[in-house]
């Protein structure tokens, strides 16, 4: 009997271990952490035991990568959980950011071609009244006696500018301009906002506002051998007086010099700090300033030439109204402003 009970006691007690192992995985699954539904945080997993699923196994980077699919980082997004602290010290020298373009207009800028407008009306309207008095010139270089008194003294001019040579050519002509022509505003002279007058016409008063010296400037450069390709009517916006201005820029050696009818030293391009240049004039005609941003290759089979702001034809220069350097006008972007 005795030996009956210890055997009925040992099944018993495997029977109990049998039952124990059995539950053991719906154990273990109360212990469980799932996602939750909302924000992607971890949640204690439902107390029903009748509910309660297979116990799993998972990695913290599965839990960060599930989050992430849930949060919109796409289907295959996986993040691990292995970071570079952010207080790790290094003494490898920072990848160099890539310098912008720099372009050979004045003030290291590109410029393209200006939509028609305004400025393109007086520009064609002052190279007419300049081939009438290249004509003059003609004329006064045939018979000096028949020149008149300001044609002669612009020719003067001329003759002196020629007479020198390299820096000392442009700061003849940036002198000999400046002390010539009194500054006197168009409403003031001419009771309009805006005129460009050619030179001679400009001598004869003896008057003149900043492009009436800029233009001067470029003549006379011009007619005493100065390669034209080398020469900008620059337009711009002095910021520290919050006015428009014109000044002459010459390329010597490579390099743009600033010819302004406020100082009587050449400066450099670089030095005009607070002058925001927005059109450069020539014989190629107006053309607008961008920004080296603006600069890239063309790709295969498209223009050379970059295409014109659509609606850049509202914008006209008047040497009164300024252009405010805060709100340039919509379509000249990229400008430089």
């Amino acid at each position: 009997m005795k030996l009956l009970k210890s055997a009925a006691s040992a099944v018993i007690a495997v029977a109990a271990l049998s039952i124990s192992l059995c539950t053991a995985p719906s154990a273990f699954a109360a212990d469980e952490l799932t996602l939750g539904d909302g924000a992607g945080e971890l949640a204690p997993a439902s107390d029903a035991a009748s509910n309660r699923p297979p116990a799993t196994f998972f990695t913290i980077s599965d839990v960060l990568a599930k989050l992430d699919r849930q949060r919109g980082r796409g289907p295959n997004a996986i993040r691990t959980a292995a970071l570079t602290p952010l207080d790790t010290a290094t003494d490898a020298m920072p990848a160099a950011k890539p310098l912008p373009p720099e372009g050979t207009e004045p003030f290291g800028l590109f410029t393209f071609r200006a939509p028609e407008n305004s400025l393109w009306r007086k520009w064609r309207g002052l190279e007419s009244d300049l081939a009438r008095e290249r004509t003059i010139l003609e004329q006064c270089r045939e018979n000096a006696a028949g020149c008149p008194s300001h044609a002669a003294q612009f020719l003067r001019l001329i003759g002196a500018v020629k007479s020198k040579s390299g820096r000392d050519r442009l700061d003849e002509a940036n002198r000999a301009v400046n002390q010539t022509i009194r500054y006197v505003s168009d409403f003031a002279q001419h009771g309009e906002a805006d005129r460009w007058t050619a030179p001679l016409a400009t001598f004869a008063t003896g008057k003149g506002d900043c492009e009436d010296y800029a233009i001067a400037k470029y003549v006379a450069l011009g007619e005493a051998g100065f390669p034209r390709e080398d020469l900008r009517l620059v337009l711009g916006r002095d910021r520290a007086i919050l006015q428009d201005h014109a000044v002459l820029a010459a390329r010597l050696d490579g390099h743009w010099l600033i010819l302004d009818s406020r100082r009587s030293e050449l400066i450099d391009d670089g030095e005009l700090g607070n002058f925001t240049p927005m059109f450069a004039i020539n014989d190629h005609g107006v053309q607008l300033f961008a920004a080296p941003y603006a600069k890239r290759f063309p790709l295969d089979g498209e223009a050379d030439a970059a295409p014109a702001a659509a609606n850049a034809t509202d914008a006209e220069w008047t040497g009164v109204d300024p252009l405010d350097a805060a709100s340039p006008p919509t379509g000249f972007l990229p400008v430089l402003m």
